[in-house]
């Protein structure tokens, strides 16, 4: 089985300062795999950089078998990667709701009745029918943050890149994007300092510190909340039984999570 993405040795520098530094990273079919690390880290510079929008100083980046170096071995492939920015408004520039989802498809190839077929039924899938001819300046931040996300389902990516999915976004709008990304058959690189969003979908975590990706622990407790360690076997505990009388699973399960550690 071969990689989708690959890094090698990756070093990013920006503004005269090293943000990645060796950085080295597989993600293979079906992996869902988080990037965890404190503010400034270059998680974001890291998912710039795997798409060719920030190119690489040093090493070797790698798309579905092709080594991309320059923009014009990115572009082809960029179509089948998926990238959800922090900033939604970065991502919305169409009038309607409709005509946004429908802007993929359509600058790829599909004639204009095809391009909106596509937009209504990934609206609907994500249960956001209703917001089809909305303004797209004049939704919430949740509703915008699915838009954007039904924008590049519209293109059926094989990844997906998601810059803090959860950002903005109100409880009823999280379980839908919670359901559309679990549902979601392809790969992702999620960065994310929701931790029960982190250990409800991802398989692995890594972590980015000093510009370098190393294996992180994904925990869930008996006590309501997950969150991801650094691989340190000094971290890999399990919580002892719930105050409130639950078991670790049953816990660990109204977390939204699993009752086991998961690690890179």
């Amino acid at each position: 089985m071969s990689a989708l993405l690959r890094l090698d040795e990756v070093t990013v520098a920006r503004d005269g300062r090293t943000v990645l530094e060796g950085a080295s990273l597989v993600l293979d079919p079906g992996e869902r795999v988080a990037i965890v690390g404190p503010n400034g880290a270059g998680k974001t510079t890291l998912m710039r950089t795997i798409v060719g929008l920030t190119p690489a100083t040093s090493g070797r980046v790698t798309l579905f078998g092709t080594v991309c170096r320059e923009e014009r071995d990115f572009r082809p492939l960029r179509p089948r990667i998926g990238v959800l920015f922090q900033d939604s408004d970065d991502q919305l520039f169409c009038p309607s709701v409709v005509e946004d989802v429908a802007f993929g498809p359509l600058n790829a190839g599909a004639s204009p009745a095809a391009a909106e077929a596509a937009a209504r039924a990934t609206l609907g899938h994500l249960g956001i029918a209703h917001l089809g001819e909305r303004l797209t300046h004049r939704l919430s931040g949740g509703e915008k943050r699915l838009v954007c996300l039904a924008g590049l389902l519209a293109m059926t990516p094989d990844v997906l890149l998601l810059d803090e999915p959860t950002n903005g976004v109100d409880t009823a709008n999280g379980a839908r994007l919670r359901a559309a990304l679990a549902a979601f058959p392809g790969a992702m690189l999620i960065v994310s300092h929701d931790a029960a969003f982190v250990a409800g979908l991802a398989t692995r975590a890594l972590a980015l510190e000093h510009g370098r990706l190393r294996p992180a622990t994904i925990h869930t407790h008996a006590h309501p909340h997950a969150h991801v360690h650094p691989g340190d076997a000094s971290h890999a505990h399990q919580a002892a039984g719930a105050a409130d009388g639950q078991t670790a699973s049953e816990a660990a399960r109204n977390a939204g999570g699993s009752p086991t550690d998961r690690r890179a």
